[in-house]
């Protein structure tokens, strides 16, 4: 039974007794399927999609040429841990740098501050343990948490969308999305898409006293714990206002107010961290624009006015201005559509809440498309049409953005200027 046709819910069975193995062939498949445990159905789908990925990222590493991290033609565990992967190859063998690196105009330059300490310290502990090669322990972690994300992501997309097949082609569509491949390389990714499932997963389901720990954990990996404090704002605001028909009890709302004021601690835990470390006060802030400064140079970072500032740049004026403008007013349009209100109110909060962190704080040029990641939620949105021919067409268009993705973002060409 495949996940591109509706669930077997609901199929009628052939009556017992039913004459000609034309007829009881599908049956016993069908019911073969029926009991397969859902879990094993999740595993499947991605160690299919991981072949296919895994095609796709060798035939690009088989065509690369030398470059600042490896020779010509790498194999597969140096290919899956270029880019950001040798900076946090960095942080797990050397840490971060008590004195910020500073250009010859005197502004700070790029240094391990950009990125955070729980995934390549998960590497060093784990390297530790069994001496096992950097490389091999980094792809290993990210597969391992790409697939707990698929099991979790089923789980949510199963309480929100009420339907068993809609939620497994929800998982199809993660895993075949097209910057996938990140799942198998040496970044964060994973490991914090793997944590945010599960915290949206316990706050859906109302079990808010398991969040604080991953929060923890979360708001270290990847900057998520600003936009996941908004989230828990607006879901508080929400359960308020609908306790009548939803009772929301004083205890539950202590907890969630709680929890916001965590998120939000440790959104900004980092910042002091490097604070109290090299002695700036505005050492990750620094340290963030200084990826941005080839393209507008360094400036101050004013929150709002970087979409509209890397739209002038990609566009120029007004078109820059008008095509941002028109991005902000087509997302607020899907949150509020048809099809996205099949996800729930407490998903579209969270699209919300990261697409407005999102606006706030970053400057869109090629590693947008991975910032968005976090997003990810929105796919069961697509997942609930049951045509065959679509759920067809946007595997097969997933799978071309992945070979997309890596022409542009992940294959290296010279001096590279669009890094993933």
């Amino acid at each position: 039974m495949s996940v591109l046709t509706e669930s077997g819910e609901g199929a009628d069975a052939h009556p017992e007794g039913a004459k000609g193995s034309a007829t009881t062939a599908p049956s016993r498949l069908l019911l073969r399927y029926r009991m397969t445990p859902w879990w094993l159905r999740v595993i499947v789908v991605f160690a299919l999609s991981r072949v296919v990925t895994t095609v796709i990222v060798l035939l690009f590493a088989r065509a690369q040429g030398a470059n600042p991290w490896t020779g010509a033609n790498p194999p597969y565990l140096s290919y899956a841990a270029i880019w950001d992967g040798n900076w946090y190859k960095i942080i797990s063998f050397y840490g971060y740098p008590s004195v910020l690196p500073v250009t010859a105009d005197g502004h700070v330059g790029e240094s391990a501050w950009a990125f955070m300490p729980a995934y390549p310290f998960l590497i060093s502990l784990l390297r530790w343990l069994t001496g096992g090669r950097w490389e091999l322990i980094a792809v290993v972690i990210s597969i391992a948490c790409a697939l707990g994300t698929a099991l979790v992501f089923y789980k949510l997309m199963r309480h929100v969308l009420k339907d068993e097949g809609s939620a497994l082609f929800s998982v199809v569509l993660f895993c075949v999305a097209p910057l996938s491949p990140l799942l198998q390389f040496a970044y964060a990714e994973s490991m914090s898409m793997l944590l945010l499932v599960s915290a949206l997963y316990l706050v859906v389901t109302r079990r808010y006293p398991w969040v604080f720990p991953i929060v923890a954990v979360m708001a270290l990996t990847r900057p998520t714990g600003l936009a996941f404090a908004l989230f828990l704002v607006l879901h508080l605001v929400h359960r308020y206002l609908v306790r009548r028909t939803d009772p929301f009890p004083l205890r539950q709302r202590a907890v969630v107010a709680s929890l916001a004021v965590f998120s939000g601690l440790m959104g900004i835990a980092w910042l002091l961290i490097a604070w109290g470390v090299t002695g700036s006060m505005s050492a990750y802030t620094d340290t963030e624009l200084a990826w941005r400064a080839s393209y507008i140079g360094y400036g101050e970072l004013i929150p709002f006015t970087a979409w509209f500032q890397g739209g002038e740049w990609w566009l120029g004026s007004p078109w820059g201005y008008i095509v941002v403008a028109l991005l902000i007013v087509g997302f607020a349009a899907f949150l509020v559509s048809r099809i996205a209100k099949r996800l729930g109110v407490d998903l579209r909060l969270w699209l919300a809440s990261y697409a407005l962190y999102l606006l706030a704080v970053f400057f869109p040029q090629s590693s947008t498309f991975r910032l968005l990641m976090p997003l990810f939620p929105a796919l069961g949105a697509l997942a609930v049409p049951r045509s065959r021919i679509y759920r067809v067409v946007l595997v097969i268009v997933a799978v071309a953005g992945q070979v997309g993705w890596m022409t542009i973002a992940w294959g290296v060409d010279g001096r590279d200027w669009t890094p993933p």
